[in-house]
């Protein structure tokens, strides 16, 4: 069954809620889409939109990519590894432009065998709940927005930090004393910290029960995080330091860098390299959570088939699309009080709108 074209264009999904990380304020959701159709009619989805900051790659490059791709087509899909490691090896400085393509080739291969990608990738865990984010705001404004979302039954918080370790504190005091222990509580500094900083907040709100602690130090701050003391060490999540499985070997060999590695798909190039990080957190006893960037429910879907496909995913923070204004696909998932479950249906389980 042959690749008959490709289609790939860019589309301003909307944002609800804009919110400010230590690095940034997202208002806008632009994401590459690419739709692989083959010569029976199936039509396979990818997504992608890129963090220029984390990846060094922005969306006029992802699209410059994706609008010359001439070597997919006229390809047998069965040939399913090799057209996985052509597109990383074509596309070394574009990982979000891989994911889309990654993303639409393994929708695409899965329909074609009428199976769900999670179950074709070996499904280990049946579901999970996402955290939802919350920007760096003040006290007030942060309780608030926790509200919403415990309203809407979410029971996970993620909170952004990093500009002010003092008011980060007592924000996460604040939580606490409101919602009691009705919240899982984690936090992402995005960089944002020092070691004194970190160690501070660590001391300072050990009683309120964080659960991990994300990218508190410089992407290749790798000592620092290394010379951590295990008990801090063994809640710390690695993100914008884990962007390929090089880095994520590096990361795992002894001392062992963090007790958990973020894979996202915008960062790895895909689900293909995204399971290479994968089994050597496996192989090191490393914890995974599975992350996002503002995204289609395309990808995010891809992330969560992804993630369930191994025992020691613990952690989802697939978020990203829940505060699109509109999308160009439904289906991917069920989420009800904040868990995600596959749909159930061949492939991604997303249907063109």
């Amino acid at each position: 069954m042959k690749i008959k074209s490709i289609n790939a264009y860019l589309k301003d999904l909307g944002n609800n809620r804009p919110y400010t990380i230590a690095f940034k304020t997202v208002s806008t959701v632009n994401n590459a889409i690419v739709e692989i159709e083959l010569e029976n009619g199936i039509i396979g989805r990818g997504s992608g939109n890129p963090s220029e900051y984390v990846v060094g790659e922005n969306l006029t490059s992802t699209m410059e990519e994706l609008n010359k791709i001439d070597f997919m087509v006229g390809r047998d899909i069965r040939q399913f590894y090799s057209i996985l490691n052509d597109i990383q090896e074509k596309l070394p400085k574009n990982p979000a432009a891989r994911a889309a393509l990654d993303i639409a080739i393994h929708d695409a291969f899965t329909q074609y065998l009428d199976v769900p990608l999670v179950l074709f990738l070996g499904q280990k865990v049946k579901s999970l709940p996402t955290s939802v984010t919350i920007g760096i705001k003040n006290v007030e404004d942060t309780v608030e927005e926790a509200q919403e979302y415990y309203d809407m039954g979410f029971r996970v918080l993620k909170v952004k930090t990093g500009l002010n370790v003092e008011e980060d504190i007592a924000r996460m005091k604040k939580i606490r004393e409101v919602f009691k222990d009705e919240f899982l509580i984690r936090v992402d500094a995005n960089q944002g910290y020092s070691v004194a900083d970190l160690t501070k907040f660590y001391k300072e709100t050990t009683v309120d029960k964080i659960e991990l602690i994300e990218q508190p130090f410089s992407a290749k701050a790798f000592d620092d995080f290394k010379n951590l003391p295990a008990e801090i060490k063994e809640i710390i999540a690695v993100d914008e330091s884990l962007i390929n499985p090089n880095n994520a070997f590096v990361l795992a060999s002894p001392p062992a860098a963090s007790g958990i590695f973020n894979i996202k798909l915008m960062k790895s190039g895909g689900i293909y390299p995204g399971r290479q990080i994968a089994t050597i957190a496996q192989a090191s006893n490393t914890t995974l959570m599975w992350g996002c960037n503002d995204e289609s429910a395309i990808s995010i879907s891809a992330a969560l088939h992804a993630g369930l496909g191994f025992a020691n995913t613990e952690y989802l923070d697939l978020d990203g699309s829940l505060d699109l204004i509109e999308d160009v696909v439904s289906g991917g998932f069920d989420i009800k009080d904040g868990w995600m479950t596959p749909t159930g249906k061949s492939g991604l389980g997303v249907t063109g709108k």
